[in-house]
């Protein structure tokens, strides 16, 4: 069975993200909780992927769900595309460890916010991970290097299952550690 992928908000970013894991061979599993963005994001799929790649619940391909616990349940990544502010990556952040399985990796895009210090809100700061990148970028930039944010904490299953991630999606992955993390114990 293909890696299982969630993410979790089916506006732009999330309807890209979609595309090219299911492209990129990933069982997806596409949540909103605003029907009527779900509903744009499955016909936006359905145009570019063809009918017989949606709704699928074994293999890859895209199914839609209403819930976060239905996205995450059974998922190797979780992928929020919440707006990049501090209360909505908490929010997320604290729903997606209290219903995911332990070994799921969080990733968050974000530009402005440390993944150390949203990581230090869940059960599971060695699988949490940033992508420091705007959500334009990320939409138009496969086929060019992407930068990963870790932690001192961050295992290196997680940064192998990421780079595996991204690279099966046509972006070469470069890793740094968070500045905010790296800057406090500089103190």
């Amino acid at each position: 069975m293909p890696e299982t992928v969630a993410i979790i908000g089916a506006g732009p970013l999330g309807r890209w993200l979609a595309l090219a894991a299911a492209r990129g061979g990933f069982r997806v599993l596409l949540e909103d909780v605003m029907p009527n963005t779900l509903h744009h994001a499955q016909e936006f799929l359905r145009q570019k992927l063809g009918p017989e790649a949606l709704g699928s619940e074994y293999g890859a391909g895209v199914a839609f769900v209403t819930t976060i616990e239905d996205a995450v349940r059974e998922a190797d990544l979780a992928i929020d595309c919440v707006p990049d502010e501090l209360e909505s990556k908490l929010e997320i952040f604290c729903l997606l460890d209290r219903m995911a399985p332990p070994r799921t990796v969080l990733a968050t895009p974000t530009t402005r916010l440390s993944i150390a210090d949203l990581a230090s809100c869940t059960y599971r700061p060695d699988r949490c991970i940033a992508i420091a990148a705007e959500a334009s970028s990320l939409a138009e930039g496969a086929g060019s290097e992407i930068l990963l944010r870790t932690t001192s904490n961050t295992s290196a299953e997680t940064v192998a299952l990421v780079t595996r991630f991204f690279g099966r999606l046509g972006f070469t992955p470069s890793f740094e550690r968070d500045p905010a993390e790296a800057l406090a114990s500089d103190h």
